[in-house]
């Protein structure tokens, strides 16, 4: 035995097969809404062995395979549901190199204590199905070093063995393909030490070992490789060695000190390339080099391209990819160089000299138009094509790059770059709108800002700048005047002394700043406008206050009665209603004058309210004075701003987000759609009645974890726009034809 601590798998069949308890009701077709890319992808594994297969991880958004028949990536986890929502963000991803058929996903997105463990998907089939093997520790798909790797990795030799080098509780080991794990008690002590820990923003978490890495040449095929490498992110001693297939390790002789690595990869001779950083990124990295080691010899040699002149450099190194072929052949990253850009750089002298790709570069961005603001950036994972050398792939933050014709930028040609994110989409919607005219779609996002979707699979430019944020983070309407939009944001520097709200008399195509702001808070928030645009009510992020402004932000005044972290809406019917609640304190205020003023929203309603965590209050479409709440452990009501409770829908037991949608046929009251729980069924559901009847419309196959905004179309029967976890937008459409 390898260890002494045991693991038993769920083994549990997990993936999209529909099971007859819990098959869809109402068949539904779900899709994107195109955006494409803009998200953080944080690995790229090749197949060695079969030409086009292709898999991407990312931080907070699943997994995806590439499709060569449809040239489009595939997601691979849209099956996991809201209570397993943990699971979305890949730490790291393993392929078999002698059976294309299994891949393994390392998942689980944060290792804070109220994170729930992480687990092993394994699947045969290429990810079309997965069984779970449960972890007795977390992983952090998105916490500091998310970008090393890879931390998962399938003997070469025999793909029953794999190892897992987790953040904080050793190495671990599977001989049964995944299906079972038991920790490697003879490896170091420094995997789960303070060294091995990072800090970031006022913030540290555990990094641990970062990479495992088999020796093929080492073994022979059907028995276990003898030989393999583990990295820990510490700038001590940091790489380890085992000869005996794990049971004991001991660290590589000569390794360079004072840098974290990142990545090792072996060339075709044998040899090693390691990128290191002073931190492990992706947040920051201010130093860090390449290396590469030749067991054979024992010899270290630096390699990186640009030469420390100072201490630190002001950046560091992502990944350093080598040619399957050609060991000579490499093209490295650099890591949080923001002055002007990142670089890439190519060497076909294995790493003697280097030549910069990207200032004889060309980039097409049509396919995603909203690129051109953005240069590259969190390159940490490069990637050769092992069938094609001129196919090159490297990550950003916001998608992924890809080319076709390397080679002949050795020839002094230009290197043609094409944004490969068709079918990846991972932003994370933080508002969206579906106004009665104009746009069917409009949406606040996070790192994006913000789209008017006029056409859905069409990846359109950001909304119109100035004023242009980094984050989008509410948008609404006026009820009564639905052309008038109002936005808020998030700048960073050197915007920062920019009017963080925005409005536009068209729909959103074109936007204006307000004339000016509140004295406090940073901007973003919360934002709502009265139902004929006559006033609009702000609470920014960390103000005391919540502000009402009745001419575009040329004044403001406090909102009397209301305090901080408060949520605002509009009623969509009387000018003269507004609301506020605490979405964490479940807390109820509403105002009859416009916003100015706020009292507590007592009565049955504040009472089902008060207390709950998740609360979601939405003011209904076709009825002033009308209120609709929900939490995740209350049912849908219905009542009104003085506290009366005129409709339990008992039927759901919980409530994530829930939205408004068009009439049926011969009806009058809004379709009801809710992502939540009815008894201990996870689901998306709609009522064509007002609630009294309630069908399932999402199916085992499209779970999309936790659901946190959702809004119907109100002019598209059975149309709903959705925000799943870190999986961009999603809307869904009835294969029905409409009753």
């Amino acid at each position: 035995m390898f260890g002494n601590i045991a693991v038993l798998a769920c083994s549990l069949f997990l993936a999209p097969g529909v099971h007859a308890s819990q098959a869809a009701a109402l068949p539904y077709h779900f899709a994107n809404v195109r955006i494409g890319g803009g998200g953080y992808v944080s690995g790229l594994v090749f197949h060695p062995a079969e030409r086009g297969l292709v898999y991407a991880r990312t931080d907070v958004g699943g997994a995806y395979r590439w499709d060569q028949a449809s040239a489009q990536w595939v997601p691979l986890t849209d099956w996991i549901e809201a209570k397993d929502n943990n699971l979305l963000g890949i730490d790291s991803l393993a392929l078999d190199p002698a059976d294309p058929g299994w891949v393994y996903l390392a998942a689980g997105t944060y290792t804070a204590p109220q994170a729930g463990n992480a687990a092993v998907l394994r699947s045969h089939d290429r990810g079309r199905h997965f069984e779970r093997a449960d972890l007795p520790f977390k992983l952090g798909g998105n916490e500091l070093g998310r970008g090393n790797g890879e931390r998962l990795a399938v003997d070469p030799n025999d793909g029953r063995v794999l190892l897992l080098g987790s953040r904080d509780a050793g190495l671990w080991r599977s001989e049964d393909h995944g299906a079972h794990w038991s920790r490697l008690t003879g490896f170091t002590d420094v995997a789960t030490s303070p060294a091995s820990r990072a800090s970031s923003h006022g913030r540290t978490q555990p990094v641990g070992i970062v990479f495992v890495v088999f020796d093929p040449a080492s073994g022979k095929r059907g028995e276990p490789t003898p030989v393999m490498y583990a990295g820990v992110s510490t700038r001590a001693t940091s790489l380890y060695r085992s000869s005996d297939g794990g049971r004991s390790w001991r660290a590589v002789p000569g390794q360079p000190a004072g840098l974290r690595p990142s990545h090792m990869h072996r060339a075709g001779d044998g040899s090693y390339v390691l990128s290191y950083g002073d931190e492990p990124g992706p947040d920051t990295m201010s130093d860090g080099a390449l290396w590469r080691w030749q067991p054979a010899s024992g010899r270290w040699t630096d390699i990186t391209p640009l030469p420390r002149k100072r201490t630190p450099a002001g950046f560091g190194w992502g990944d350093v990819a080598v040619d399957p072929a050609d060991p000579d052949v490499l093209i490295a990253s650099t890591h949080h160089r923001y002055t002007p850009h990142d670089l890439l750089f190519r060497s076909t002298d294995g790493g003697r000299h280097w030549a910069e790709i990207f200032a004889r570069s060309s980039f097409d961005r049509s396919d995603a138009a909203w690129t051109v603001d953005h240069t590259p950036h969190w390159m940490t994972t490069v990637a050769i094509d092992p069938f094609d050398p001129d196919h090159v792939m490297f990550v950003t933050g916001y998608g992924v790059w890809s080319s076709r014709d390397m080679r002949g930028f050795d020839r002094g040609g230009t290197v043609h770059w094409w944004f490969q994110d068709r079918g990846l989409e991972e932003t994370v919607p933080l508002g969206l709108i579906s106004p009665p005219q104009g746009a069917h779609l409009l949406s606040a996002l996070g790192d994006l800002d913000g789209y008017r979707h006029d056409d859905l699979a069409v990846a359109p430019l950001q909304f119109q700048a100035p004023p242009r944020y980094a984050n989008g983070e509410s948008i609404d309407y006026a009820g009564q005047r639905p052309a008038l939009i109002v936005r808020s944001g998030y700048l960073r520097e050197p915007f920062e002394a920019a009017i963080r709200a925005a409005w536009s008399g068209d729909g959103g195509r074109h936007w204006q700043a307000f004339a000016g702001e509140p004295q406090e808070g940073e901007g973003a928030g919360s934002i709502a406008v009265a139902a004929d645009g006559s006033g609009v009510l702000w609470a920014p992020r960390h103000a005391s206050h919540v502000y009402l402004t009745r001419d575009l932000g040329r004044h403001w005044q406090t909102a009397q009665g209301l305090g901080a972290r408060l949520e605002v809406l509009a009623d969509r019917v009387d000018a003269g209603r507004f609301y506020a609640f605490d979405r964490r304190a479940g807390t109820l205020f509403a105002s009859r004058d416009g916003g100015a003023s706020f009292v507590p929203i007592g009565g049955a309603l504040g009472d089902a309210a008060r207390g709950r965590d998740q609360v979601q209050l939405q003011a209904a479409p076709d009825a002033a004075g009308t209120l609709y709440l929900g939490a995740r452990d209350l049912p849908l009501l219905l009542g009104d701003d003085r506290g009366r409770v005129q409709q339990r829908m008992p039927a759901l037991t919980g409530v994530d987000a829930f939205g408004f949608g068009k009439p049926a046929a011969g009806r009058h009251a809004p379709v009801l759609f809710v992502a939540g729980r009815r008894g201990a069924l996870q689901g998306i559901f709609r009522s064509l009645d007002g609630g009294q009847h309630w069908q399932r419309i999402d199916d085992d196959a499209h779970r999309y974890g936790r659901v946190g905004h959702l809004v119907g179309d109100p002019r598209v029967f059975g149309r709903l726009y959705f925000a799943p976890s870190g999986r961009g937008i999603v809307y869904g459409e009835p294969m029905e034809a409409a009753p």
